[in-house]
């Protein structure tokens, strides 16, 4: 069975599309408008095993928080939407990801209780043009609209390009680990209430 979704979503303020693969090879084709948040989604997409498709026009004349949130949220719904229910997943997932002088973890768990815990600082304002602190706005929007439990926390470190991409690589694997088909499950939410 193909574990794939699209979602549209149009604003006032974004149009964005995506389209995911969960079961895909680490394709992707991203578009947002914002250099550095295409690397990093891209690196999302690369390390989590998942093609992926994101378009995203937004309003980059006000600034860049709407683009990115908007795609945080479109993209947690279509992660949703592909795991239909979330049954027969690992559920759970973890990662280390150094990246140089970095190192940051990710624990999360697929249970459809969103909850975001955030324990990243970063040494400079921006990373190029983006605004650092929209770096937990993206990983918010995520959780919530997936309905994931992220545990994302930033061990050491001082560069804060190799913070963000150490985090979204941290997110990836975790990801891949947890949406991973579980035999055990017999294709039923992996849960004692029987349902997620």
């Amino acid at each position: 069975m193909a574990r794939t979704a699209s979602i549209v979503r149009e604003t006032k303020e974004t149009q964005i599309k995506v389209s995911i693969d969960l079961d895909g090879t680490g394709k992707s084709t991203i578009s947002t408008g914002v250099g550095f948040f295409d690397h990093m989604l891209e690196s999302f997409a690369r390390h989590g095993g998942f093609d992926m498709e994101v378009e995203t026009k937004g309003d980059l004349h006000i600034d860049m928080h709407h683009t990115v949130e908007d795609t945080g949220i479109v993209i947690g719904q279509v992660f949703a939407k592909a795991l239909d229910g979330f049954r027969g997943i690992r559920r759970f997932g973890g990662a280390y990801i150094p990246m140089d002088e970095t190192l940051s973890r990710c624990a999360l768990d697929l249970s459809n209780r969103a909850y975001l815990i955030w324990k990243v600082e970063f040494k400079t304002p921006k990373v190029g043009d983006m605004d650092t602190e929209l770096f937990k706005e993206f990983h918010h929007a995520f959780a919530m609209n997936c309905g994931a439990c992220v545990h994302l926390e930033t061990l050491y470190g001082t560069n804060s390009h190799h913070i963000a991409e150490s985090g979204f690589k941290a997110l990836a694997r975790a990801l891949r680990q947890a949406v991973e088909l579980d035999s055990k499950t017999l294709g039923l939410a992996p849960s004692t209430k029987g349902v997620l």
